[in-house]
């Protein structure tokens, strides 16, 4: 069947460019452009209420069949201390173990009979729980996921098969050299504050956590003005409200003794990790500087300047048509067999860098040409570069907009993080206000002669030492 539609797409298409009718690739080009702009000025409204206890409900009708509504509560690691490093994500294992009203066998079933999908995650700033179902089945969805988030059983049988769990898991992501470098990355480069955690935590704490860490993570971070309720799909706004009402109405907004938490200032460390093991046959390399916070102002120069370096993998086509230059050079000169330029922006700071995997023998010529590639943005970005870097971050921003979870998942980090939903039409607009002047003035800011956190493990005797690093974060021109 795939091959048929290409094959008639093939044939329309060279029966117009054998026309070459200018009133029709006018017209096509207009429906086109018309159809990007409606798509954002047509795209339903994000609505939210407060309850009386703080608890902020939002939801997107799209008119759909099915939705996903969830819970995103304003916790994680970064919540954590040394002691309890990892109970949200052992939280996260024991939502779906049974509540107080459903045992572990009646909750599965119900979710089942529902042809329903229950999930959840953890993050450093964020832990959600939330649900796929028909739309029609939205209220047993809400009374789901409050018996989930508020009445969980916490059994010790089960807290000890979970445990068990766990470690397998912290196993696992041990093999994941991706994971690994990123996290040793967070680690030094936040050393000594609470987003230096991983989200899983230590495997000392994963044998020790007990039922009471759980209980007091619970009673201490789970409370109404630090969630919200989304949805998206085939929802009504005011049934949503109305069934947070219901069930949600009870949750605390109090803390013991007026104890609330506030989050320390995390400073950023300039500073290196590196595991070397020449027995793993690539190396995982990231580089990175201090970001912005998800709502500074710098956000989107700085998405539109990692969308400029953009991403490869070996399995990418193009070669050296490429449009990324870096990804040129990597294909070219063979010199890695992935990379990706990543921000990960938190509520006071972020992360700005570039993750690589490549052998042994390139990693200095990868290191060197990731740090050049910043040194463009930084001094000779180009009106067509930033052009590029705009058209890709905007086909992103919509694309991963691709059903009913993605959005969902949008709204809630959006309303947690700026305490509305963001329209595509702002995003568009703001993406827009971009300039080759803003991107090197924002990317001096943050990258030119600063102090680089960088994490390496595996067979990483060729990465250059911290200070030459160092040096190639300016250049010196005359």
């Amino acid at each position: 069947m795939a091959a048929s539609l290409c094959q008639v797409g093939n044939t329309v298409g060279r029966a117009l460019a054998k026309a070459r009718s200018p009133l029709l690739l006018s017209l096509r080009r207009g429906q086109a452009s018309v159809s990007y702009a409606q798509s954002l000025v047509g795209a339903p409204e994000t609505q939210l209420t407060a309850l009386d206890n703080g608890l902020r409900v939002a939801s997107e009708e799209t008119g759909h069949a099915t939705c996903t509504v969830g819970l995103w509560i304003s916790t994680g690691s970064r919540y954590e201390n040394e002691k309890n490093n990892g109970a949200g994500f052992f939280l996260e294992h024991m939502a779906f173990k049974g509540t107080k009203n459903y045992p572990q066998a009646a909750l599965e079933q119900q979710v089942e009979s529902m042809g329903g999908h229950l999930s959840a995650y953890t993050s450093r700033e964020h832990t959600a729980y939330y649900m796929k179902t028909l739309s029609k089945d939205l209220p047993k969805a809400v009374e789901l996921l409050s018996e989930v988030v508020q009445s969980c059983s916490l059994n010790e049988a089960e807290i000890e098969q979970q445990r068990g769990v766990v470690l397998r898991e912290l196993e696992e992501v041990e093999g994941n050299g991706q994971e690994v470098c990123l996290d040793m990355l967070h680690a030094t480069a936040f050393q000594g504050t609470p987003l230096g955690h991983t989200v899983l935590g230590p495997s000392s704490n994963a044998r020790t956590l007990n039922r009471q860490d759980l209980v007091d993570y619970i009673s201490s971070h789970y409370k109404a003005p630090r969630m919200v309720l989304a949805a998206a799909g085939g929802v009504n706004h005011d049934e949503l409200v109305s069934l947070a009402k219901s069930h949600f109405s009870g949750v605390s907004f109090e803390y013991e003794e007026d104890a609330i938490p506030v989050l320390s200032p995390c400073r950023f460390t300039g500073s290196e990790i590196r595991v070397r093991d020449d027995a793993l046959p690539l190396a995982h390399i990231a580089i990175a500087v201090e970001g912005a916070s998800a709502a500074s102002p710098d956000i989107v120069p700085l998405m539109v300047a990692n969308s400029i370096i953009g991403s490869f993998d070996l399995t990418y086509g193009g070669g050296k048509h490429l449009s990324s230059r870096l990804a040129r050079l990597a294909v070219e000169d063979n010199i890695c067999h992935s990379f990706q330029a990543f921000h990960s922006s938190y509520s006071d700071t972020g992360l700005l860098g570039i993750h690589f995997v490549t052998d042994r023998h390139n990693i200095e010529d990868m290191m060197h040409w990731s740090q050049n590639a910043w040194m463009n943005l930084c001094t000779t970005v180009t009106e067509s570069d930033v052009a590029r870097g705009k058209n890709a971050l905007k086909a992103s921003l919509v694309g991963q907009l691709n059903g009913t979870t993605p959005i969902c998942d949008d709204i809630g980090r959006h309303v947690l993080n700026y305490g509305r939903r963001i329209p595509l039409a702002e995003w568009d607009a703001r993406i827009d206000a971009v300039t080759p002047r803003m991107v090197r003035d924002v990317c001096s800011k943050y990258i030119y002669d600063k102090c680089p956190a960088v994490a390496a493990v595996g067979p990483v005797e060729q990465l250059p030492d911290y200070n030459r690093v160092r040096s190639a974060m300016y250049w010196l021109r005359f």
